[in-house]
């Protein structure tokens, strides 16, 4: 069947709490697959860690950076999704799935110049040019706008956050918003889908959109939830984000597999049939 825009997988709809359900699954697999997922939760906290040592005494481009470094954090938990599809298989979730899955995911793929085969990578630079976009926009706003330079957090709070004149703040969360709210609907679960079947990336996005405007109120509790979570991590000095990134990237699977119905499309670890073209299913 040839994939087109208006194909793509159906969408369940949930019951409001069902995101808290998510979290204890997520919990589950973090205890299940151990330091391999905790593995991913370090290397992000290094990550972060490293942004604030290099920003530190820019801290208009750090709340930037912090917040642009979240923004591709579902592609970088993509061998955390695959984890937890082992697990829900009863395959062994270790080492090598996080190897095959950054590695060698698509080596069913005949045509390697097809959409298909770079769909996770357009992704990811997808959301890389927002993250980075809103980086420069969040530094330029901060930059000109507020009243005296900001060079440390203290300076934030003081002249941004608690300033008496103007809205610098309430202007930054706006356009912190405005940015979220469609890449959250685009990425909520786009990675997921992309991982599991063979889907254009097109495909993934429009299913991504679909799951949350059919179920606003569970994916406004997912996304508070995941902001929540993120916030406690970084504010623990990334230590929190040892425990937190695995437990909402095994979550975000869960979220997936209640969300959307994509048993119609085969799956990446089918066979697919050669063909000159961008590829079929």
């Amino acid at each position: 069947m040839p994939l087109t825009p208006a194909t793509i997988p159906s969408v369940r709809t949930i019951t409001p709490w069902r995101p808290l359900v998510w979290l204890v699954y997520g919990w589950r697999d973090m205890a299940q697959v151990g330091w391999v997922s905790f593995a991913h939760g370090l290397a992000l906290a290094l990550v972060g860690a490293t942004i604030v040592a290099i920003a530190q005494d820019r801290f208009w481009l750090l709340a930037g950076a912090l917040s642009g470094f979240m923004v591709i954090a579902p592609v970088l938990a993509t061998s955390l999704y695959a984890l937890s599809r082992a697990l829900e298989r009863g395959e062994t979730a270790d080492l090598q799935v996080v190897t095959k899955t950054w590695l060698n995911w698509q080596n069913n793929h005949f045509n390697k110049w097809g959409n298909e085969y770079w769909c996770m990578v357009q992704f990811g630079a997808l959301l890389g040019l927002a993250a980075t976009a809103w980086v420069l926009t969040s530094a330029a706003l901060i930059t000109l706008l507020a009243p005296a330079p900001i060079q440390g957090p203290m300076d934030f709070v003081r002249h941004v956050v608690l300033a008496q004149d103007g809205w610098l703040f309430e202007l930054w969360l706006a356009m912190g918003g405005i940015m979220a709210a469609p890449l959250f609907a685009s990425s909520v679960v786009s990675m997921p889908l992309l991982l599991d079947r063979r889907v254009t990336l097109l495909q993934a996005i429009l299913t991504s959109w679909q799951t949350v405007m059919a179920n606003p109120i569970p994916m406004a509790l997912w996304a508070a939830l995941i902001m929540g979570f993120t916030l406690l991590g970084l504010s623990s000095l990334f230590l929190g984000l040892i425990v937190v990134i695995p437990m909402l990237g095994h979550a975000s699977w869960y979220a997936y597999r209640d969300l959307v119905d994509a048993s119609t499309f085969p799956s990446h670890d089918s066979m697919p049939t050669p063909s000159n073209g961008h590829g079929t299913h």
